[in-house]
């Protein structure tokens, strides 16, 4: 390789370089703005917590409460919190500027499959997280809270309280992101979807198994999971096709005709 063209490699390495740190300044600065935002001025830290806790408050006898066991921690919990909401709301800004930093690399007909991925999969965890707010949360909660003997009062910690709540949000926020999977490893050519749906009793076993592990041992918590696995399962086997269709380069179209 002569040092001209060593040269020329190491300027395009250094701009790329360049342009990924100026990618992820301009989406951390987003995030630290909202976070910002909602930590210091509306609706404020501990309003955000308690956003988070209403389902398990729901549950809870009137009059009761949670406990905070250390010392910062009504401090801390808090702010993972706002921090995690902010996060969330930046996200379709983080995932545009993943977009505008892989888009110039890519031919057209690629970009018509990263574009709706980058949109569709953001979407879908949004979806997911408020699935198992807005529902999971308030059946299983309340399912827990009337097994539990009456002899006890229940006062769950705020810091386990929140790692269950990330843990769950996270588990279906991913759940959800299944036909996004199943679009790509057909559009990549990894898979044939008449393969998929070979192994589809293979994979409602696996998804009970997964929910088994992550849910908590109870059977509704594992059914609100593996049940609309198998279901998005069944949707990206549905718009694979169509997909790889629309997204097919034009020598791909041309030798296909």
């Amino acid at each position: 390789m002569s040092d001209d063209n060593f040269s020329g490699l190491k300027d395009n390495f250094i701009s790329h370089l360049v342009e990924l740190r100026t990618r992820l300044v301009r989406a951390s600065a987003v995030v630290l703005a909202v976070f910002i935002v909602l930590f210091a001025i509306w609706p404020g830290a501990a309003a955000m917590y308690d956003i988070v806790a209403q389902p398990m408050m729901n549950a809870l006898p009137e009059g009761s409460k949670m406990i905070a066991t250390g010392v910062i921690t009504p401090f801390m919990v808090p702010m993972k919190v706002t921090m995690m909401m902010a996060l969330m709301i930046s996200l379709p800004w983080v995932l545009y500027q993943a977009w505008a930093f892989v888009a110039p690399g890519l031919y057209m007909h690629e970009k018509r499959l990263v574009a709706p991925l980058i949109i569709s999969s953001s979407l879908l965890f949004l979806l997911g997280v408020g699935f198992c707010y807005y529902f999971v949360f308030g059946t299983v909660f309340k399912f827990i809270n009337d097994f539990a003997p009456k002899s006890i009062s229940v006062a769950p910690d705020i810091e386990n309280y929140l790692d269950f709540v990330l843990t769950m949000c996270l588990a279906f926020g991913i759940t959800f992101e299944v036909p996004v999977v199943v679009i790509v490893l057909v559009r990549m050519g990894l898979v044939t979807v008449e393969k998929l749906k070979e192994i589809r009793p293979y994979v409602i076993v696996g998804a009970f198994v997964i929910a088994a592990v992550v849910t908590p041992p109870d059977i509704m918590s594992q059914l609100f999971l593996a049940v609309p696995l198998c279901l998005l399962y069944e949707v990206g086997l549905l718009l694979a096709p169509m997909f790889e269709r629309a997204t097919r380069a034009p020598e791909d179209t041309s030798d296909s005709v």
